[in-house]
């Protein structure tokens, strides 16, 4: 090889480098790809927690550093502090949330009889609030909703998640497998493309992880705020340019329940730091 052919080695390696990991890249090898994938095996289940760099890892473990520490002593308030026109609080009725909300959150999306759907953790709260409180609902998204949601998520740090797939289940569950390995959107895209196919690259600096939703809510230092599952469910499908759903929307919360079954076994890590 002469100089002049060394050189241009040399000036084309770099631009390769860059091109592997390149959105555009990956987005061509996504539209390659069949839609649906099959199922992540349990053994090579990860939470987002295991992509992070140190730094940000260090930030979640470190209650001191954790900025949804904040929000935690807010909902903690929330939750002693008498409301509506009851004029009664949470703690009137479940108690030391330590005890009665150990492993709550790593059930929900659950299922309401009198409704006849699944409710996701902030659904209930609010209709807690609503029926037990006689208090108006927290808006989606507001500091209050997403502090005592944080509150009870945290009781059940470390507990396994387990989502029982029942008769009662199944249907919802089942459309929200299929909204998971749906194409939509300008780009065409399936969440499944993203999270089992390339779950190894990174997209536009940031690792792409297995969308396991084990650290909900949790405090992401893009939106420098904590925010829900749902959030960052609208900021996925605003990112393949899909119409999005309002907060609270059924598909939604099937979309929820099948990513938190498809996590079934992983343990709770609320509140989660992410990039």
């Amino acid at each position: 090889m002469d100089r002049r052919q060394r050189l241009r080695a040399d000036r084309d390696r770099p631009h390769r480098r860059r091109l592997s990991g390149s959105p555009i890249l990956l987005l061509v090898l996504a539209l390659l790809r069949p839609s649906g994938a099959a199922e992540i095996a349990a053994e090579e289940r990860r939470s987002g927690y295991e992509f992070m760099s140190a730094q940000t890892r260090a930030m979640q473990d470190d209650e001191a550093a954790n900025p949804a520490t904040l929000w935690l002593l807010d909902g903690e308030a929330l939750w002693t502090r008498k409301d509506g026109a009851a004029g009664v609080a949470c703690a009137n009725c479940h108690g030391d949330a330590a005890t009665t909300m150990r492993g709550v959150a790593a059930r929900y999306p659950a299922f309401d009889a009198a409704l006849a759907r699944p409710l996701d953790l902030e659904q209930r709260i609010n209709v807690c609030r609503t029926g037990a409180q006689k208090a108006a609902p927290f808006d989606y998204e507001s500091r209050e909703l997403l502090a005592l949601t944080a509150y009870v998520a945290r009781q059940s740090r470390g507990t396994p998640i387990r989502i029982e797939a029942d008769a009662t289940l199944q249907p919802f569950l089942d459309r929200g497998r299929v909204a998971y390995e749906r194409r939509q959107g300008q780009l065409n895209l399936s969440c499944a493309q993203c999270h089992d196919q390339n779950w190894s690259r990174t997209l536009a600096g940031n690792p792409i992880t297995q969308a396991h939703p084990t650290g909900y809510p949790l405090y992401r230092l893009e939106w420098q705020s904590l925010g829900s599952l749902q959030r960052r469910l609208r900021n996925c499908l605003a990112g393949v340019r899909a119409e999005t759903y309002p907060f609270g929307a059924p598909e939604l919360v099937e979309l929820e329940l099948y990513l938190m079954w498809r996590a079934r076994g992983m343990e709770v890590e609320t509140p989660a730091v992410r990039p």
